[in-house]
């Protein structure tokens, strides 16, 4: 007489285990990718948030023009004023220059009131946290380039509409 058997064999519990980590080999790098594409997309929608703020930052303070760095656009200390120096237009986290896996910065400015500017967001990360760098001259227009490099991204001419 046999004596009924409870629980899984070692072979079955294998099987599943195995069947688990091909599952996993697939999912893991879309989930990648999926990331990347959402930092890049965060990317995209900060450098906008900044042109709308440089663009306020120049009509409240026309004496200067725009600014050229993305703290002036910050908020003031607590219990401060604004000022030109901390005008509050941008939250903490966008002015501090890194977001979502992007380091951000403004150049290109000179001259008094300061009459344009270029705002960058490059990957932390290439590869990584993204894989496309962006910039945006004055007027607003979003450029990219897709190896991940701000100096490309200046001087490509592919637009993000």
């Amino acid at each position: 007489m046999r004596l009924r058997q409870r629980g899984f064999s070692l072979i079955e519990l294998l099987i599943v285990v195995a069947i688990i980590l091909i599952i996993a080999a697939i999912a893991i790098p879309n989930m990648m990718r999926a990331k990347i594409a959402a930092n890049e997309a965060s990317a995209v929608a900060s450098l906008r948030t900044i042109t709308t703020a440089e663009t306020t930052y120049a009509s409240t303070f026309s004496t200067i023009g725009y600014t050229c760095t993305l703290s002036e656009l910050g908020p003031p200390a607590s219990g401060s004023a604004i000022t030109s120096s901390a005008a509050g237009i941008l939250d903490e986290v966008l002015s501090s220059g890194q977001k979502a896996g992007y380091g951000f910065g403004l150049q290109g400015c000179s001259g008094t009131p300061i009459a344009g500017y270029t705002s960058t967001a490059a990957p932390l990360n290439i590869g990584g946290t993204g894989s496309r760098s962006f910039c945006s001259a004055t007027p607003g227009v979003i450029n990219f380039a897709t190896d991940g490099l701000v100096a490309t991204c200046l001087s490509s001419g592919m637009v993000i509409q």
